[in-house]
Order: C-alpha cells, then structure tokens, then sequence
C-alpha cells in the first residue's frame, strides 16, 4: 500500500552535525526535491512519522512512502525506484551483491529497535510462552491450546509472509530456521497478523512492538513482556534493529541527509517512542 503522506509537526531539532542540519533550511531544499521510501510494513509507520515531520518545515520536499515488505524495498534501492528502503532486518549478501553489482552502494542507517510480540485474542487465558512453545506451536508439534493450560480448540497459527523482514527475524531468533507448519497462514503486513488475531479467539501471531494494542494479547516470552523498557535493556529475547538503507552516504545538508538522521534528534525519538518503537540513543 502506497500512503502519500503530509507533514502534522514541525522540524524544531538539529538533526546531525550541527550547522550543516540546521532545519531552518539548506541550499539543497531551494528547488523541488522528491524523495521515494519503499520497503518495511514494519518500518513504515516510522517513516511516514517522520516524512510529516519533515515536509511540515521543507514544503518543497515531497516524500512518499511505499510499504511492499523488505525484500522489495532492497529491490527497489537496487533498481534505482527509491532513494530509501526501509528494511526490518539487515541486508542479505545476495542483495548486497546485487546492489553493487548494480553500482548501488548500500549504507545502512539503524533508526529504531524493535521487538516482535507473540500476540493472541484477548479471550485467550495463556499468558505466557517460553521460545521453545512457541517455536513448537510454529512447527505444529503443539496443536492444542490445552496444551498450554488454554481452552482444548485447535491452534490456528499466523506468520508474515516470507519476502517479510518480520519474518526473517522470526524465523532466525524462534525457529531456527526449522520450517514453518504446512497449516500456517501467512500475511503480507503486520496489520494483517494484527487484524486476523483480533478476529480469531484460537488465533496465534507475532507483529512489531508498533503494532500491539488493546485489541491483542501480548504474551511474555521466556517471563519477560515485550516493552520499550526490555528491548532497550536486552532482556526482551525476540528483538532486533530497524535500518533504512541509502545508496552510499547522503550528503551532508541535503534533505536526503536530514530525513534519515531525523532519529538522531530529540524530536525523531519522541516521534518514535509514540509510535510504540524503541529509540537508539536517549537524550
């Protein structure tokens, strides 16, 4: 889905490097500048936060943001059709070749940490898993909630998509990269998994922290919740950073620059902690 989206604040913090991201305006805002995001359903909300943020004070700036999963924002980076892919894991050395194959010189900017809740309908009892129940209700060999002290119906089990960053992270810090069971259903975003657990009382699913609300039960994982406060501290065990990445450096001062260093302002880390994500430096 694509959100073309416009600015509700005002860029009222230095972003990086003093003077040079002064956001009283640069040389490189004075003719139109457009700027194509494209990648994380995940990061995507971030992104959009933060292109409102920034057109508010650059009206000749116009930033649209694309949300087709990771693997397309790498794609899209590598074929030149965006400036900036979001991307809620790291890049595959595949794409990384592909990339510079193509002349594309990936940067990564790390804006956020993240951590991924397993998340159920509010009706269900459990309220808590270990990795190891989880990654077994995933590989089908625990197929009853009765099992984990819940009501005896059949769990139904949801993942993201495979082309998902979401996915990847799930798949390399619960499954261990141990196939997923036939009888699973997958989702192309996090407001997918978000919408059919919301529907489903035997329903079982896991989305970004960005993504939990009173509509969902957030389950603790090995007895730690999944918080802004235990993904900063590193004892939440299902957690990872959020990258935009950029064909090489952007240069200093230009709106490109300024965009993707919004999280090093006080400002971009309140616009991220109300989204529901984890900023990487505190103020």
């Amino acid at each position: 889905m694509t959100a073309r989206v416009r600015l509700v604040g005002a860029l009222g913090a230095a972003l990086l490097m003093g003077a040079a991201l002064a956001c009283g305006g640069s040389a490189a805002a004075a003719e139109q500048t457009d700027i194509v995001v494209d990648g994380s359903t995940t990061v995507g909300p971030i992104a959009k936060a933060f292109a409102e943020y920034y057109m508010e004070m650059h009206p000749d700036v116009n930033i649209t943001v694309s949300e087709s999963g990771s693997g397309n924002g790498a794609k899209s980076l590598v074929n030149g059709t965006c400036q900036v892919a979001d991307m809620s894991r790291f890049m595959k050395d595949t794409e990384f070749k592909a990339a510079v194959d193509n002349g594309v010189l990936p940067v990564a900017h790390v804006v956020a940490m993240d951590g991924l809740a397993i998340v159920v309908h509010p009706s269900n009892p459990v309220q808590a898993l270990t990795v190891d129940q989880v990654r077994a209700i995933y590989l089908g060999a625990i197929k009853s909630w009765k099992e984990l002290g819940g009501p005896d119906v059949p769990i139904v089990v949801i993942s993201r998509d495979t082309n998902s960053g979401t996915y990847e992270t799930f798949e390399n810090l619960v499954m261990n990269k141990e196939k997923i069971v036939e009888s699973a259903e997958y989702v192309g975003s996090n407001g997918a998994v978000r919408q059919r657990v919301q529907k489903t009382p035997a329903a079982i699913g896991y989305v970004g922290l960005g993504f939990v609300d009173r509509t969902l039960k957030a389950l603790a994982v090995n007895g730690v919740m999944p918080t802004n406060q235990t993904v900063s501290s590193g004892s939440y065990p299902i957690a990872r950073p959020l990258f935009m990445f950029t064909n090489g450096y952007p240069e200093l001062g230009s709106a490109l620059h300024q965009f993707v260093t919004i999280h090093l302002s006080k400002q971009g880390q309140e616009i991220i902690q109300g989204i529901g994500y984890v900023p990487v430096t505190n103020y």
